[in-house]
């Protein structure tokens, strides 16, 4: 009788224990799942990400691959230095320039297109520089000419190598006149310095399309051939950087570039407007 006093005593603390174990258990077994899914990390220029287009992409991309995506949202001159130091396993870029010359010196393999929007300027409704047309080179003259209020990114992003080769199409390289205003900063935060500053600014369509805090601004600038943007895949050279996972971040190029991933970029639209157009060719 007294034994069984004995162990009913220490029940209790028994139960207890299993209950310690079998949670361990669990949360060895859910750590363990997680960690055998496979994953990349992909550094983006951040207009595929503030446009929404990740949002609705990635997801599609899980589902056909079970390949979890981390993305890295720069703009694109810092994303392409991420794939410089093997910081990412895949870049997805908008600067050609900058994306051939990061595959000439082998750090990237073969670049492939994917889709493509355009730039446009945006300013006041007023539009107190009479800027409104179609021709950026002609626009960005009497910016400088009127000293207009500009908002630059100044962050070496695609957006931003694009306005200076723009500057440079006017000859106005250094001479965008005293409103010019380098924040150094992204698309969202450089449209919100214009909007809240009443500023002219060059965007992306994704971008603005997606942008809420738009205030009076309003696009004065389109259909100028010049304003093209063209978007690019690569896949980190895991012969510089052994550590690159080369077989996952080839499937989310592949895939991309596929009939399946060109659908799902064509069908992400905002009020029925299409933000991307794929253009992928194999």
């Amino acid at each position: 009788m007294k034994t069984v006093k004995y162990f009913e005593s220490f029940r209790p603390l028994a139960l207890v224990s299993y209950a310690l174990t079998a949670i361990i258990f669990v949360a060895f077994v859910s750590g363990s799942l997680r960690a055998q899914t496979p994953s990349i990390v992909v550094a983006s220029t951040t207009s595929t990400e503030q446009s929404g287009l990740f949002a609705h992409l990635l997801p599609e991309f899980k589902k056909a691959s079970g390949i979890d995506v981390k993305v890295v949202a720069l703009g694109t001159g810092q994303a392409i230095d991420l794939g410089r130091r093997g910081d990412a396993d895949v870049l997805f870029v908008h600067d050609k320039v900058a994306e051939e010359k990061v595959l000439a010196e082998g750090f990237a393999v073969k670049r492939f297109e994917v889709m493509y929007n355009d730039f446009v300027l945006v300013g006041p409704a007023s539009d107190p520089v009479k800027v409104k047309g179609n021709d950026v080179a002609e626009a960005l003259k009497k910016l400088s000419a009127a000293n207009g209020a500009f908002i630059s990114r100044g962050d070496k992003s695609g957006t931003n190598a694009a306005e200076l080769r723009f500057w440079k199409m006017a000859q106005l390289t250094d001479k965008q006149g005293s409103g010019y205003q380098a924040c150094g900063c992204g698309m969202g935060p450089a449209l919100n310095m214009a909007s809240s500053t009443n500023a002219y600014a060059l965007t992306d369509r994704g971008t603005w399309l997606n942008f809420k805090n738009r205030g009076d601004l309003k696009v004065l600038v389109e259909g100028d051939k010049r304003l093209f943007n063209q978007y690019g895949v690569m896949l980190v050279n895991p012969a510089k950087h052994p550590h690159v996972k080369a077989a996952d971040g080839q499937r989310f190029v592949d895939w991309l570039t596929s009939p399946a991933g060109q659908g799902v970029i064509a069908s992400y639209k905002i009020g029925g407007e299409q933000l991307f157009f794929p253009n992928a060719v194999r």
